[in-house]
């Protein structure tokens, strides 16, 4: 078949290797229709990420039929969606609605000294644990739909009620590519009064503008003093940041609030926080931060997508 392959920051190949083939009980092989580009590919290819074995099949979350199975759920022929890992569901973390914690799981596009998934930028997919880990799509459902599901939708939703988005709350959200986006829809789902969106992409500013939100071009240094107009001077409720960088995080801490939430989808390499314990403590901040249990959330999100 044929698949994009990581072979080192910068060096990804289109080529062929061989088709998986199903190792044990309860798998499946995902014949892939629709995939994407995640951020968490763009990680070890930028070499932020280390340890990704060369010749490792890229590619997180993925929509496509199965082709074959071990078990008979999936259903050979049905349309499916993955998240970007697989997860057991019956785990305490499982139980707990935390599937990106699951005691089994996997990353997909993850293989390190030999170990772990390859991913979804291929024709074929080996997918284990796949009665839990695999959804399938509702009638009416597109591929492009639930792709965004498996991912990019439910890492939003996830961040907006990380930070308990409630009816009649003012909201910031930081970073307003894919996820932000999404996030700015979730909070406005969840509730939210206004919802400010900051980013420095005149493009993903108009964007998010025509997702409701007021836009924020925090270039011009009116970022803070806009969401404390919007707040009668008091600060966002609650901080969405779906960046991942010291400086989103420096600015979620001056845009909260005394008792806000600050919330943090994007995904952080620095080995510090941007902000000190004495800083949380004087604000009565709550900080929340994680990876999203994105099969979790395509459960939810697909009906409510048909």
């Amino acid at each position: 078949m044929q698949a994009l392959t990581f072979h080192g920051p910068g060096r990804v190949r289109c080529e062929t290797v061989p088709d998986p083939v199903l190792r044990g009980p309860d798998e499946a092989l995902v014949r892939v229709t629709t995939t994407a580009i995640c951020g968490s590919d763009l990680h070890p290819y930028r070499g932020r990420e280390k340890g990704l074995d060369p010749g490792t099949v890229l590619g997180h979350e993925f929509v496509g039929v199965v082709e074959e199975a071990t078990a008979e759920a999936p259903a050979v022929g049905q349309r499916v969606a993955a998240p970007f890992s697989t997860s057991c569901g019956d785990c305490f973390f499982c139980r707990r609605g935390l599937t990106s914690r699951c005691e089994r799981g996997q990353l997909f596009g993850w293989i390190e000294e030999g170990d772990g998934l390859h991913g979804g930028q291929a024709e074929l997919v080996r997918v284990p644990l796949a009665r839990s880990s695999l959804t399938p799509i509702p009638e009416g459902v597109s591929d492009e739909a639930a792709l965004l599901a498996g991912d990019v939708l439910s890492t939003g939703f996830y961040c907006a009620e990380m930070a308990e988005v409630s009816a009649g709350d003012r909201v910031a959200v930081i970073g307003c590519g894919p996820v932000g986006l999404m996030a700015i829809l979730a909070a406005r789902e969840l509730g939210a009064e206004r919802v400010l969106a900051i980013d420095t992409v005149a493009e993903r500013r108009e964007l998010a503008a025509g997702l409701g939100a007021e836009a924020v071009d925090p270039a011009a240094g009116e970022a803070v003093e806009r969401v404390r107009e919007a707040t009668s001077g008091r600060g966002a409720d609650a901080v969405l940041e779906a960046v991942g960088s010291p400086q989103a995080s420096r600015l979620a801490i001056d845009l909260v609030r005394p008792g806000g939430t600050v919330a943090a989808a994007g995904f952080h390499t620095e080995s510090r926080f941007a902000f000190g314990p004495g800083e949380a403590y004087d604000k009565n901040l709550t900080y929340r931060a994680g990876r999203c249990p994105a099969r979790h959330y395509l459960g939810r999100l697909l009906p409510r997508l048909a």
